[in-house]
């Protein structure tokens, strides 16, 4: 089984964690950033990262697994198919057109899911897709993330009842 110290190694020999000036998706400013849209491209790493959270959950009896569009999406379905547990994607917002569908995937009533995500810095996208798959039906057990920034999401999803489980914490790069 792969370790948590070699899946920093992989990000570290991929350049993930950058040093510079950036502005994050939440609009702050950073001195780094975390490339994991990067990162997920590489087979290693997701294989990894899949291992991983397949391991942590093993005993679980989780029914699905889910991922925000559009980072999570890949990590979910490399747990989906290590785990051989059926995957749903999260939309940021319904379409508006087709099905419109804010979950693609079925999820029944009372389902068991894990939520997955790459990067947190305040964990707000990843609790609103909680949100839709809580209002749905779903049950969150477990929410897992590649990597914390360490400004806030463990804090927040406590005050929701809800552990926020890093592979990896920023300060351990």
């Amino acid at each position: 089984m792969p370790s948590k110290d070699y899946l920093i190694q992989l990000l570290k020999d991929n350049e993930v964690f950058l040093k510079g000036d950036f502005t994050l998706s939440s609009g702050k400013k950073s001195d780094y950033y975390i490339n994991m849209k990067k990162a997920i491209t590489e087979p290693e790493i997701l294989s990894t990262i899949a291992k991983l959270i397949t391991e942590m959950i093993a005993e679980d009896g989780i029914d699905k697994v889910a991922g925000p569009a559009l980072g999570a999406v890949p990590i979910a379905t490399a747990v989906s198919l290590e785990s051989k547990t059926p995957l749903l994607m999260i939309r940021k917002e319904k379409k508006g057109y087709g099905t419109s569908k804010l979950i693609e995937g079925e999820l029944n009533s009372g389902d068991n899911v894990i939520v997955v995500e790459d990067v947190t810095t305040t964990g707000g996208s990843l609790l609103k897709a909680i949100k839709a798959i809580q209002d749905n039906g779903g049950n969150v057990t477990r929410a897992f993330v590649v990597v914390d920034r360490q400004e806030g999401a463990i804090e927040a999803f406590e005050e929701e009842g809800i552990a926020l489980e890093p592979l990896i914490k920023v300060d351990e790069f």
